[in-house]
């Protein structure tokens, strides 16, 4: 056996070591399973392997120098586990070697140079030291969420020299001490409080109305709200939706937030601002880098608000809209705003307990902040509003994006948010709606549309280097917008598309019709072989 894909099941128990006997294998695939345990040291004895795919796991213990042995591995993925340890010297023998994946995992120590000559992604570890500059024509992306590395690229904070960093223990010692001090302190005050008194609530009360913020200061009130927004003025207003409106506030500590003041319902329902405390606390638990933070939220008689992180850029549909700000956009923004949306929305279906269904994906609700980065928001609002609804919908989204079987079914699923990612995919290509086009698409005279005719022409051309993202984000975005549900890929398998490494592309980007891509059966659902193109991370 030369090729082996059990990818994108439920294979649990660890990868036996028997598996070093099958020394013809140039492909392995075992990434989106259950698996845990360690990398078995008999991997060593697959010389032949050419692609090493273990993502999406469980795996546990740290990376096998015995993986050098693989002498002909081109390509190597090993993110989404538990790896720890550092990253083995020995790969650079792999002269093979050209993508490494070790993302989301808990490697530490340097990275070694030999990386250089490497596409690669080691973000979000617990990498420490000093990026050479010899990285330099490396995404920043590649090292992001390795909180200990400096350097003097973009992105990074100066490495202190070692004269700055004894300065800073002889300064923040005495500092320390007096911490340490007002630590004990409060302990043994706590403690009494909690004897004399009951133990406190983290939800706090004002007059009657529950107000509760997490990860924020702690000193802001219903009083600071209306303060910064002068009683919800309309100034302040930034926009309106079906939930409600939202407002721009700047509280007295400086920080500068976005109120959603949502429309009261169930207001005459005692058991309502239960459900909701118990479904926002759940919502503020939720960490990705790419979903707008909520801090918390206000329930007060006079009106009910959540309060988010702010987006300085506002929504993708307004900046679509606006020619000038449309061309601040350029395609490797475009492509990196499309999986920032696949991540976002892979973490809530797969990672997220319980599972959040968005309901109403659309270019309104991905929001952009300074730096034109995409963050998926109002995110579990329609349980929120309306915790006994299930997966029954009433509020069933935004006329355009909703899929289709929600007329028929008004079931919502995971499917039905994959659809509406397809409709905003397609929408940042061609920088307007799509309705006009999939409605054209079942007439014989379009079946020789091109591809290049719908991408948005306020741009430039796309050039060689995006042109294989360009093709992979369009042929993604057809398959989500298929009928039938179960035809539509999972957000997991793109999500992890988004970040496999880059492939050729077959066919130059001009000569590739809308017929070819919507016929494509290599983006079922994952379980072909990893023939497709895709965008790197």
């Amino acid at each position: 056996m030369t090729y082996l894909y059990l990818d994108s099941n439920q294979f649990n128990g660890s990868i036996p070591q028997e598996i070093g006997n099958m020394k013809s294998l140039t492909d392995l695939n075992l990434s989106n399973n259950n698996i845990v345990g360690e990398i078995p040291s008999t991997i060593r004895h697959l010389t032949n392997l050419s692609f090493l795919s273990l993502s999406w796991n469980q795996i546990s213990g740290s990376i096998p120098t015995e993986l050098a042995k693989c002498s002909s591995l081109t390509n190597l993925s090993l993110s989404h586990n538990y790896l720890n340890g550092s990253i083995p010297s020995q790969f650079s023998d792999l002269i093979s070697l050209r993508f490494i994946d070790l993302s989301y995992n808990n490697l530490i120590g340097n990275i070694h140079l030999y990386l250089v000559n490497l596409e690669f992604n080691l973000s979000y570890n617990s990498l420490k030291g000093q990026i050479s500059n010899i990285f330099q024509n490396h995404s920043y992306d590649a090292f992001i969420g390795n909180k200990d590395l400096c350097g003097d690229l973009k992105g990074f904070s100066p490495c202190l020299s070692s004269s700055q960093i004894m300065s800073n223990i002889k300064m923040s010692l005495p500092l320390t001490i007096f911490f340490v001090l007002l630590l004990l302190w409060c302990f043994f005050y706590s403690r009494c409080w909690v004897i004399g008194k009951t133990q406190s609530n983290p939800s706090r009360t004002k007059n009657g109305d529950l107000f509760s913020i997490w990860n924020f200061d702690g000193k802001i009130a219903y009083e600071d709200i209306i303060e910064a927004t002068k009683d919800f003025d309309i100034r302040y207003c930034i926009g309106t939706g079906g939930y409600g409106s939202v407002y721009k506030a700047q509280l007295p500590s400086g920080k500068v937030v976005a109120l959603k003041k949502l429309h009261r319902l169930e207001a005459e329902d005692p058991s309502f601002d239960k459900s909701f405390k118990n479904e926002v606390q759940m919502l503020t638990e939720i960490r990705h880098r790419n979903i707008v933070k909520l801090h918390g939220y206000c329930l007060h008689k006079r009106c009910m608000f959540l309060v988010y992180q702010y987006m300085e850029r506002g929504s993708l549909f307004c900046i679509l809209s606006i020619d000038v700000e449309a061309l601040e956009l350029d395609w490797p923004k475009r492509m990196n705003i499309i999986k920032s949306i696949a991540h976002a929305l892979s973490y809530m279906h797969h990672e997220c307990i319980p599972v959040i269904i968005h309901r109403d994906i659309s270019s309104n609700n991905i929001l952009l902040n300074s730096e034109l980065e995409a963050f998926v928001s109002d995110f579990g609002t329609t349980r929120l509003l309306d915790p006994d609804s299930s997966n029954q919908t009433l509020v069933v989204g935004t006329y355009g994006y909703i899929a289709p079987e929600l007329a028929y079914t008004m079931v919502v699923t995971e499917k039905c948010d994959v659809y509406s990612f397809g409709m905003v995919a397609l929408e940042i290509l061609m920088g307007k709606h799509p309705g006009e086009l999939l409605t054209s698409l079942s007439t014989l005279s379009s079946q020789n549309l091109m591809l290049k005719e719908i991408l948005d022409q306020r741009l430039p051309p796309p050039n060689h280097s995006i042109a294989q993202d360009i093709f992979f984000a369009a042929s993604v975005a057809f398959a989500c917008l298929r009928t039938k549900p179960k035809s539509r890929p999972t957000m997991k398998w793109v999500s992890q598309e988004c970040c496999s490494g880059k492939k050729p592309l077959a066919i130059p980007l001009h000569a590739i019709s809308l017929w070819q891509l919507r016929n494509q059966e290599t983006y079922m659902m994952g379980e072909t072989e990893t023939q497709s193109f895709s965008a790197s991370c």
